[in-house]
């Protein structure tokens, strides 16, 4: 893999959003491509390891990469580790977005919505369990940028909700109730992630979703 210039922070990926960890790699679509497998190997190696045990020589050999091409795409552990968060976020917003891109919202939109995600959830278990578990060892800026990332997932949830809410598709609702509503939605999803070892020996992930689709619908109706 050659080396390219150097991107700013400031620069976007293909995806369009903003990267804030620094690359040595010209071409956006090889950065985020690159990335995401040196995320998905180290979320194995953090599990299994450590996250302190875990070095970036072996998050190097479980990605494919020599040391020196790793730090062509991020500088340092906890670089990788927020590029973990980051990646759940990621999944998230491009996946609930060709949805909301496709439909007028209404009922069905937010039950596909919270589908979506809770696929997602399924999908990226290991991630958010990951997340959840050393996001305390991000420096301080990678930790204020995961809850903002958090804040933005749970922000798509209150667009479709507000959007309902004005199409008299669900009981009126005020701000207050919306925003509630839609953290439960993220708790919710992430409970698959957390809980699983219990879920996947009782309940199939449809019959999951299922419940707690007509839980979040039933929060929403009682509040009218």
């Amino acid at each position: 893999m050659g080396k390219g210039e150097d991107i700013k922070e400031e620069d976007r990926l293909s995806d369009g959003r903003t990267r804030d960890v620094p690359t040595q790699i010209k071409d956006p679509d090889l950065v985020k491509h690159r990335r995401r497998q040196i995320v998905d190997a180290s979320v194995q190696l953090f599990i299994k390891n450590g996250f302190h045990k875990t070095t970036t020589r072996q998050i190097a050999r479980a990605s494919g990469f020599s040391i020196g091409s790793l730090y062509e795409y991020v500088t340092s552990k906890e670089d990788v580790l927020y590029l973990v968060c980051d990646a759940i976020h990621s999944e998230v917003e491009v996946s609930v977005g060709k949805i909301l891109a496709s439909v007028t919202p209404g009922r069905k939109t937010l039950a596909q919505v919270i589908r979506e995600f809770f696929l997602v959830c399924d999908l990226m278990s290991d991630h958010i369990l990951l997340m959840y578990q050393v996001t305390q060892f991000l420096p301080l800026q990678w930790k204020k940028k995961v809850l903002e990332n958090e804040i933005r997932i749970t922000g798509i949830f209150i667009d479709v909700i507000t959007k309902i809410n004005a199409s008299a598709d669900l009981p009126k609702l005020d701000e207050k109730t919306i925003d509630l509503v839609a953290h439960n939605i993220s708790i919710l999803g992430q409970s698959w992630a957390f809980r699983r070892w219990y879920y996947t020996r009782h309940y199939s992930l449809d019959e999951f979703i299922d419940f707690q689709t007509k839980t979040i619908f039933g929060m929403l109706e009682q509040q009218g």
